[in-house]
């Protein structure tokens, strides 16, 4: 399968933008007029340079506005045909995209449609031009795929095709369910974007927010497998139009959207396992057994103070690394590492971010397979110095240079790499991590979703959008296949925000809080006697309100004497919360969790209040 990007997705001059896109690894490349008009050398160095990079460019784009326009336009629009096939001679391309008409004046008449393309058709052809012909899905007449299908087969010219582009397609609602009855020589070139759902202007959406496959909600997946089961073969091509991708170093962005080609082929090999099609096969997901332990760096004196807020919250210091200065914090099945060994890794994560995150650890069924597939789909992999007798632990790089540590299940990491102290009772309050919150910077949040989507599988929830007192915060869950790894991912435009604070504090991407799941939320609280002190204090006209909703269903009084939240989804789960004061001004808090009846939610109506209390506190 040829991988192909359109140079508006990126950033950059055309120069920059073709470099890095034969850095990420693509063979094509559509060029966007654009592009090439404010370039300032000539069509043929860029047909020069492309080759010299390794690059087939697969499409000119776009040539707008044709069919049905007046007669006068008509005769102005075969003329700029005309040089625009001669510069296409020059750049060394063979294929133009044609957009449906956009004009509000043009002609509805079929016949004089058909008759116009016919032209253009009889022209391309003598030029050893292929046009491709797009519904654009705010074209006047022309504005799904099924008509422009019907367009292109009434003039039946060898030089005349179709053009499907995803966006187009998805966001007016229409599927391929048609697509057998159309030949596949018919199908010229194939155009793939994710999006979103978003209640606005087609254009305005189209423009502004389309992203990468596998980072929005268009049912890109069964989009493809029908293109393929069809049997097209040629360009897969990325025509993303995205603000954020516009003005964040290209490099980074023309790597995601490889990745975003290879987990597309890889869910289409999945779908249609006997296709003949070159497609991406990486080695099999894992299954997921949860959040094994989450890793601070801090200095010595951070992490004292640390070990004693978690001792609040009823976690016991388990034992001391063997050969480094690593402590570990355990209530049941929720761990906690803290690390302030010096020179060492999680040392320089500190130096830059402070006290924070450094780690994650996944418990997998197999670590080798998934770093096997971070590797192939061009993420950094890490493996620390282990001392005798201890545990290697591979690990892949994050985003922000975190680490995700892969744990086999089974494999007795702790007795191994610890001192675990004699005869420790070990409290049973905890069920594990329910789940962690990022914070990060806004126009990062879309490398997160491609590294969890394509390295690990995790499926994304539709956002939300929560409001804080100075601002919104965005928030986007991504899941492990099971459902029993969660992370939301917040970022906020406002600089003011709770979550833009703690960007700014971490410079860069940070925990904003850890959720620990507990059997018994209430009973829980009772038990642990220090965590009244460390709790949020919640406003008393929270639980007026939840009086006036729920009256009699619920034990207000009992939620606020423990200052609990309380959320309630339209299934009848429900989800007791309560939230820590920070550990330190603008870095992370933590939050206690009980789910009732199947709720999978995150409380995101309690968001507002808990926001509003931190900045009181």
């Amino acid at each position: 399968m040829l991988r192909s990007i359109a140079t508006v997705s990126i950033s950059g001059t055309l120069p920059e933008k073709l470099h890095a896109i034969a850095a990420a690894g693509y063979q094509g490349v559509e060029i966007f007029e654009n592009d090439l008009l404010y370039y300032t050398g000539t069509p043929a160095e860029i047909r020069q340079l492309a080759a010299d990079l390794g690059l087939k460019i697969t499409l000119f784009q776009p040539f707008r506005d044709f069919e049905g326009a007046s007669r006068a336009q008509f005769a102005a629009n075969m003329a700029r045909a005309r040089r625009k096939f001669a510069l296409m001679h020059e750049l060394g391309c063979d294929t133009l995209l044609l957009c449906s008409n956009v004009q509000p004046d043009c002609s509805a008449d079929s016949e004089l449609q058909v008759a116009d393309l016919r032209a253009l058709a009889t022209l391309a052809e003598e030029e050893g031009i292929t046009i491709g012909y797009e519904a654009l899905a705010w074209g006047t007449h022309v504005n799904r795929w099924q008509q422009a299908w019907e367009r292109v087969r009434r003039v039946d010219s060898p030089a005349l095709g179709l053009v499907l582009d995803s966006f187009h397609i998805l966001a007016r609602g229409d599927t391929l369910d048609g697509l057998p009855s159309v030949p596949v020589e018919k199908i010229t070139f194939v155009q793939l974007a994710d999006a979103p759902y978003m209640k606005m202007d087609l254009l305005e959406w189209s423009r502004h927010f389309r992203c990468f496959p596998g980072q929005g909600e268009l049912p890109l997946e069964p989009f493809a497998e029908q293109v393929t089961r069809c049997g097209y073969r040629g360009p897969w091509s990325l025509e993303i139009f995205n603000d954020g991708f516009r003005a964040s170093p290209n490099g980074a962005t023309a790597k995601d959207g490889y990745r975003s080609l290879l987990w597309l082929e890889e869910q289409t090999r999945r779908r249609l396992p006997t296709c003949d099609a070159d497609l991406f096969s990486p080695p099999p997901l894992p299954v997921y057994h949860g959040l094994e332990f989450i890793e601070f760096a801090a200095s010595a004196a951070e992490a004292q103070r640390l070990g004693q807020h978690l001792q609040a919250l009823g976690f016991q210091h388990e034992g001391s690394h063997r050969s480094k200065q690593v402590t570990l914090w355990r209530n049941g099945g929720a761990r906690i590492v803290i690390n302030h060994q010096p020179h060492s890794w999680a040392d320089h994560f500190y130096q830059r971010h402070g006290v924070s995150l450094c780690a994650m650890a996944l418990r997998v069924d197999r670590s080798a397979p998934i770093v096997a597939r971070a590797r192939a789909l061009g993420y950094a992999t890490w493996q620390g110095d282990a001392g005798p007798n201890e545990t290697p632990i591979p690990a892949i790089c994050a985003p922000d240079g975190s680490l995700i540590y892969l744990i086999e299940a089974g494999e007795g990491i702790y007795e191994r790499d610890f001192h675990l102290r004699d005869g420790l009772t070990v409290r049973e309050d905890y069920l594990g991590i329910d789940h962690l919150a990022l914070g990060m910077e806004a126009d990062s949040r879309d490398n997160w979703v491609m590294f969890f989507r394509t390295v690990f599988g995790f499926t994304l929830e539709h956002e939300q959008t929560l409001p804080d007192p100075y601002g919104l915060v965005r928030s986007l869950a991504v899941r492990s296949p099971q459902g029993d790894i969660r992370l939301a991912l917040n970022i906020s435009q406002s600089r003011a925000t709770q979550i833009a604070r703690s960007v700014a504090c971490y410079q860069g991407a940070g925990l904003q809080h850890a959720a620990f799941a507990c059997r018994d939320l209430p009973a829980t609280c009772d038990q642990l006697a220090d965590v009244a002190r460390h709790a949020l204090p919640i406003p008393a006209n929270y639980y007026d309100d939840l009086l006036a909703r729920f009256g009699g269903e619920l034990d207000v009084g009992q939620l606020q004497r423990r200052q609990l939240l309380y959320d309630r989804d339209p299934q009848g789960g429900a989800f007791l919360h309560l939230y820590t004061r920070p550990f330190t001004a603008g870095r992370f808090f933590f939050e206690l969790t009980e789910r009732r009846a199947g709720y999978a939610l995150y409380g995101a109506a309690n968001a507002a209040v808990r926001l509003a209390a931190m900045q009181y506190c």
